[in-house]
């Protein structure tokens, strides 16, 4: 056999395994590997219980039913496992685009991060915003709110992306319609969890709550969580933190977690505490 030959094989033998993962459509090539469609399809050649099977992997982002090709991975199952792979990195690397916060009305402020690189290696810089940034926030937004909402980019841009729209005007909505006052929202570039508690000071927020993207893993890039918590302030213990996570499309529905965490919200003004002290 000569190399064209072989290469001809290899390169057949991917197309028809790129094909497969449409085969319920008819389709005779798969767009985007990482879709629902695609991850939907079994691989296991003749399964025992093939809609079983199918049936688990739509309940779970697990790779299950993959199949196995020698003591190999198939191709499909590798090339999606890249292309994941590459979806967290950008998550990571991306920014959140400015016409997404100038439809949500978002100013943006940064942290003592310089660079992307810094927000990933300092993660105390993070957390902190210098003199004059502190006075951007204490002149552009409200005082003494009853809460106080940031967005931040976190370790995903992707998640901001994806569900911030959906859940906080959702989050607002419910808040007055309960009779609290929000503050101004706004948008904290490289920032971590702990920045809303400098946020909390500066403004006097009675609670403050951070919408920010989590650590990507190869199951979802998009994963957002909410980080609340009663009379913040900087140095406070973590366990005072009350969180609502896995924020994303197959997780809890942004929709759904914008109304979830108004109710939580009350509960902690009418209790006066977050974290295990709410559920003391």
């Amino acid at each position: 056999m000569d190399r064209d030959e072989l290469i001809s094989i290899i390169v057949n033998e991917v197309m028809r395994q790129l094909g497969s993962c449409q085969e319920d459509s008819g389709n005779s090539e798969c767009e985007d590997i990482t879709s629902r469609q695609c991850r939907s399809q079994t691989l296991i050649d003749s399964p025992e219980d093939v809609n079983g099977l199918r049936q688990m992997k739509r309940r779970t982002t697990a790779r299950i039913g993959i199949g196995r090709c020698g003591p190999r991975l198939k191709t499909q199952t590798l090339l999606t496992l890249r292309a994941d792979h590459a979806n967290a990195r950008d998550a990571v690397f991306a920014d959140v685009s400015p016409e997404l916060l100038k439809k949500l009305g978002l100013f943006s402020v940064q942290t003592m991060c310089d660079c992307k690189n810094t927000h990933l290696t300092r993660p105390d810089l993070g957390r902190k915003f210098n003199d004059e940034t502190a006075e951007e926030i204490r002149s552009k937004c409200v005082h003494h709110p009853d809460v106080q909402i940031i967005a931040s980019d976190g370790l995903s841009s992707s998640a901001i992306e994806a569900n911030l729209e959906k859940l906080m005007p959702i989050l607002v909505q419910n808040l007055e319609d309960k009779g609290l006052t929000v503050g101004t929202p706004f948008f904290v570039r490289y920032g971590r969890v702990a920045a809303e508690d400098q946020i909390s000071e500066i403004l006097g927020a009675t609670v403050v709550c951070i919408l920010i993207g989590e650590r990507p893993g190869l199951a979802t890039a998009e994963s957002m969580s909410a980080y609340v918590a009663y009379n913040a302030y900087v140095g406070m213990p973590e366990s005072r933190r009350t969180v609502v996570s896995n924020i994303h499309k197959d997780g809890v529905a942004a929709v759904e977690a914008g109304a979830y965490l108004a109710d939580v919200i009350e509960l902690m003004i009418q209790r006066k505490a977050s974290g295990v002290d709410l559920v003391k």
